[in-house]
């Protein structure tokens, strides 16, 4: 899939606002796979919610797939780039662990649709794109297994447990937040967030 900021406008576009295209499919697309599910969704629906033509559409997306696709990773881009940003910070190890563990509780929050719509459409994709995927969460997961080694091999953290058990039963949790959060809840999402950090923290603490 070629990126949307290196296609020229289509001609097709029916806004004079270009650059909203893709935000407003990537929007409507997102409402349809969750009231009628990814399968059930038609590309004309998609078209007709975000008031494009289906030109417009494929001048940005190749396909219903691609939506789907990018609906996922571009909150896996944002995740991303708040874990470099945060990760590479001279602040203490356990800081900047906490902070990294916090956010993307928060983040996945922030996009709970996405993630569960696409948690849940996944194995729709073609092979293709479920390796682009898997290979992208898991430079994700690398990433944030390696300030849980770092912390390891310092002595920060306790180091009888293999980092990769630690970061996947984290994950695990972060992952089943679209089963149980609601909005309305008492809780907000930083102190969800702040919460599941802890409880990371806690479990690496060195045993006295």
């Amino acid at each position: 899939m070629t990126p949307a900021s290196a296609r020229k406008p289509s001609a097709d576009v029916t806004t004079g606002d270009e650059d909203s295209v893709p935000r407003r499919l990537l929007s409507n697309a997102t409402e349809l796979f969750a009231k009628k599910g990814f399968d059930r969704t038609s590309v004309q629906e998609i078209v007709a919610a975000a008031g494009v033509t289906k030109g417009a559409m494929y001048h940005y997306f190749d396909s219903k797939d691609d939506l789907l696709y990018e609906i996922y990773a571009r909150v896996l881009r944002e995740q991303m780039d708040q874990l470099e940003k945060v990760a590479g910070t001279e602040a203490p190890l356990r800081e900047r662990l906490t902070a990294a563990a916090s956010d993307v509780v928060v983040s996945t929050i922030a996009n709970l649709d996405d993630n569960t719509i696409f948690m849940q459409s996944m194995h729709q994709l073609n092979a293709e794109k479920q390796k682009a995927v898997r290979a992208e969460r898991r430079k994700y997961h690398e990433r944030f297994r390696m300030l849980v080694e770092e912390g390891q091999a310092s002595g920060d953290f306790r180091n009888d447990k293999p980092p990769d058990v630690v970061v996947d039963f984290f994950f695990g949790a972060v992952h089943h937040l679209g089963f149980w959060y609601r909005r309305s809840g008492s809780l907000s999402a930083r102190q969800i967030g702040d919460h599941y950090a802890e409880l990371l923290l806690d479990a690496l603490r060195p045993p006295v």
